[in-house]
């Protein structure tokens, strides 16, 4: 009888650590955060695709480059001019991709599931911020990256997708095969954050 074999999320190995972390450190809660399904999506923009594909998210396009708003069920992240990405937090990555792309391809677009492409890790709490700071060359003062801004940049040698939920409250999408990296790099940043002795 052949073995089954379940899925296992990408920091299972680290998430002790950073519930120990999140115990520790005054002003720091890291999380890794379940799996959500994400779908890539290629449309031009403005037009009535883009205005089909909002009203099918229930929410507007965001036209306006690094930023991200709330749709019924997950987020819209601007990610090119004529790139999103589509997460969700209650379907499936393959029946996102079938739904938009059902959608999109009626205005020459393209929806492709990238659900296994990402890994989201939550950091919450005053030192957030600062503890990204020191591996990220952005301004992330909640006034240079307000609630509602996204961008595509690195954070100690890895590539992140980093959204800004609100003022102390940051989400991170990271490639799986790094994931572990990031976290090895967060726990060795926020050791300062941690109690002495």
């Amino acid at each position: 009888m052949a073995e089954v074999l379940y899925p296992t999320h990408p920091l299972e190995t680290w998430a002790p650590a950073l519930a120990e972390l999140s115990r520790e450190a005054a002003g720091l809660v890291v999380t890794p955060e379940p799996p959500v399904a994400a779908v890539d999506v290629r449309l031009e923009a403005p037009g009535p695709g883009a205005d089909a594909f909002g009203r099918a998210l229930g929410t507007a396009l965001p036209l306006v480059p690094n930023t991200w708003t709330h749709t019924t069920d997950g987020q819209l992240i601007w990610l090119g001019p004529d790139e999103w990405l589509v997460t969700a937090e209650d379907s499936a990555g393959h029946e996102l991709e079938r739904e938009l792309g059902w959608i999109v391809s009626a205005y020459d677009g393209a929806a492709v599931d990238v659900s296994a492409q990402r890994t989201g890790i939550r950091l919450r709490g005053a030192r957030a911020r600062d503890l990204l700071s020191f591996g990220c060359s952005l301004d992330l003062r909640s006034s240079a990256f307000p609630s509602g801004s996204a961008a595509q940049t690195a954070l100690g040698q890895t590539a992140v997708l980093l959204l800004a939920l609100g003022e102390q409250d940051l989400r991170l999408f990271v490639r799986p095969s790094f994931a572990g990296y990031l976290a090895e790099w967060i726990l060795d940043a926020a050791q300062e954050y941690r109690p002495a002795g």
